[in-house]
């Protein structure tokens, strides 16, 4: 039952093509329960990454529910239309990849172009930052002004477009569906404490470590969302 990568389809599209495929032969009984993720990427033979990717793409037109604490279920209508690349988004997976590798190659053509100021300018965005959290807000914006600073210290505004490009697709339906199911007080938090032990990094001159610490804390966020609870 394994997927063939080369379609021009998006693996996760690929998936949830599969899964509406059991779902109309009978197989998964619309009303019912779908079996576990491990269970049921395992039958696919697929990864458990691209299987969530896929159930969020069906939630998405409603062929499934996901519901906290209970499971995912069959919904009462199977006649679903094939969402297209553009109508989901981007994998959001893949996605966050992409992120860890160009923002830690950021930080080091930013080098030592880091001043005082600037510094203090990212102090204060994590401060405001940490209100938000506090208050319960999401601090999505000034975590966009985070990365944007750091890429910013390029002096390239292709490379601080494409920083921003990619943060954005944040707000694509699929990556949205994963927010709203994975992102919590608790995970702001975490990225929190990440955002200050890059910036710790880069007020000790550190760029090396900066770097690693930056392609770690999109990783972290990239597993956070795939290996979470939904909620």
């Amino acid at each position: 039952m394994n997927i063939n990568r080369t379609s021009e389809r998006r693996l996760y599209q690929q998936v949830a093509d599969q899964i509406r495929g059991l779902i109309q032969s009978g197989d998964f009984v619309l009303g019912s329960r779908l079996p576990a993720e491990r269970e049921l990427a395992q039958q696919l033979g697929v990864s458990r990454p691209s299987l969530r990717e896929a159930l969020i793409a069906l939630e998405i037109d409603g062929t499934v529910e996901i519901r906290m604490g209970s499971g995912i279920y069959v919904t009462a209508t199977v006649e679903r239309r094939a969402l297209s690349q553009a109508a989901t988004g981007e994998s959001a997976v893949e996605l966050m990849e992409a992120r860890a590798t160009v923002e830690a190659a950021v930080i080091g053509l930013a080098g030592a172009r880091f001043t005082t100021a600037t510094l203090r300018g990212l102090r204060l965005t994590l401060e405001a930052m940490r209100a938000d959290i506090e208050e319960g807000r999401k601090p999505l914006e000034h975590d966009r002004q985070f990365h944007l600073a750091i890429a910013a210290q390029t002096g390239n505004s292709v490379i601080v477009r494409l920083v921003g490009e990619l943060f954005d697709e944040r707000h694509s339906p699929i990556s949205s569906k994963f927010r709203a199911h994975f992102d919590t007080p608790a995970t702001w938090r975490h990225a929190l404490a990440e955002h200050e032990a890059i910036l710790a990094a880069l007020e000790a001159h550190d760029v090396p470590l900066a770097q690693v610490r930056m392609h770690a804390h999109l990783e972290e966020s990239k597993r956070r969302w795939i290996e979470s609870e939904p909620r």
